[in-house]
């Protein structure tokens, strides 16, 4: 959207239009209007189209008649993980360095007595300007130019926390580490910490995390955050004040659609990984965000759980976990993989179709699926790994029912009905 096409939309009658047509088809919309001078149009279709898929990721603030572009949409926090990020800071000042859309302010906006919201696109700016009045938001001071610029305008230890989501994607190509975003919040690090003495930085879920303390110097904590079992972002808090020898806590946050806090694992990461063992009654696959965080080891070790190899996060028991922070499977065979025999394999189960996963396995799931002709399924599983020898193995496995799942005997996995 260009800053016309937003000025043209915020006109009364243009707005009474975007609401007399929520319903129509954005394309055809735009086709319809499509050379009408005193219309934008393309406005119009986009925000038509962007209202539809904000239902599902602000279902609260879709309430407000607010506006968007695809793109800052895309790139907004969802509701869920906005509220969660705001519960975990606190006190008088806060500052968003890279306010795109609103969505994290606003939820800041909450908990603290002023924001400053800071956004070098014109464009989004005043739309998220207009976003605030539209939900009447007050106490946050909408700033456009460079936020660097604008921060060293306040007084050291002005602000209580800092924000930052850094732009991982410029000139249209996409980025994943710290260095290669923007801004470059290693090359700021010290900068951010004279002008308030907590900073949390919203990362790329890809962040490699092994070696963050070495950019970091004040890292404090990592939080790996998913949403209904898709890990959704990692949160790097920095705390100007914490002890030099002071460890990096990991934590693992699993978040209901309705932002609920379903479970929170704690580790470093440097927990012992426990033994192999072969595949046994019930097959584990922790939440996204516990892998992502490096806290499987933790969560083995907590629940009594085995790996089922060396290297990757599939974990194995003779018993049934009901509350497991990911999926459980209930096993009913395991195999050797050997693409010559593995089709008397599926023959032999009656499988024809089967939801196909891998971790550390040669073939990608489409190129199995395509090999063996497997249609979908989301009843009956097929895993594709390495066993505790390193040679590759299928489990195939069934989504147990949760009142019967503790009692299932060997019996009662050789007699699994045919997918």
């Amino acid at each position: 959207m260009t800053l016309d096409e937003l000025h043209r939309l915020l006109l009364p009658e243009n707005l009474d239009m975007l609401d007399e047509h929520a319903s129509d088809d954005p394309a055809a919309f735009a086709l319809r209007f499509q050379g009408c001078a005193d219309i934008p149009a393309r406005a119009i279709a986009e925000q038509l189209a962007c209202r539809r898929k904000a239902l599902k990721k602000l279902p609260e603030l879709s309430r407000f008649p607010i506006l968007y572009t695809t793109l800052s949409l895309e790139q907004a926090s969802g509701e869920a993980s906005a509220a969660y990020k705001a519960s975990l800071v606190h006190g008088e000042r806060l500052i968003d360095l890279t306010g795109g859309l609103g969505i994290d302010t606003m939820f800041f906006a909450r908990v603290f007595r002023e924001v400053v919201y800071c956004e070098r696109d014109t464009v989004l700016a005043e739309l998220a300007a207009h976003n605030f009045r539209q939900i009447g938001i007050s106490g946050v001071d909408t700033r456009c130019g460079d936020s660097l610029a604008m921060l060293d305008s306040f007084p050291d230890g002005f602000f209580d926390w800092i924000f930052v989501d850094p732009a991982r994607r410029e000139g249209g190509r996409r980025s994943v580490g710290l260095s290669a975003a923007s801004p470059d919040v290693t090359a700021v690090h010290d900068f951010l910490l004279c002008k308030a003495s907590r900073v949390m930085i919203k990362a790329s879920p890809a962040l490699e995390l092994s070696r963050l303390r070495e950019e970091l110097p004040a890292l404090s904590e990592i939080r790996v955050v998913s949403v209904g079992g898709e890990c959704r972002e990692v949160l790097l808090l920095l705390d100007r004040n914490r002890p030099e020898d002071h460890a990096v806590e990991r934590v693992a946050v699993l978040l209901a659609q309705d932002g609920s806090i379903l479970r929170e694992i704690k580790g470093t990461g440097g927990e012992p990984r426990g033994r192999a063992v072969p595949v046994q009654a019930f097959f584990y696959e922790p939440d996204a965000a516990i892998i992502k965080a490096g806290l499987t080891k933790k969560l083995a070790l907590d629940l009594g759980l085995a790996f089922v190899n060396g290297s990757v996060d599939f974990l194995t028991a003779e018993g049934f976990i009901a509350d497991f922070p990911g999926r459980a499977f209930h096993v009913v065979a395991v195999e050797r993989y050997k693409p010559k025999s593995f089709r008397d394999f599926l023959r032999r189960h009656g499988i024809t179709a089967a939801a196909v996963q891998r971790r550390d396995f040669s073939l990608q799931p489409e190129e199995i699926r395509s090999k063996f002709r497997l249609r979908e399924s989301d009843r009956c599983y097929l895993f594709f790994t390495r066993g505790r020898d390193g040679e590759p193995i299928c489990v195939y496995a069934l989504k147990p029912s949760p009142a019967g799942a503790a009692v299932l005997s060997v019996q009662d996995r050789n007699a699994a009905p045919e997918c």
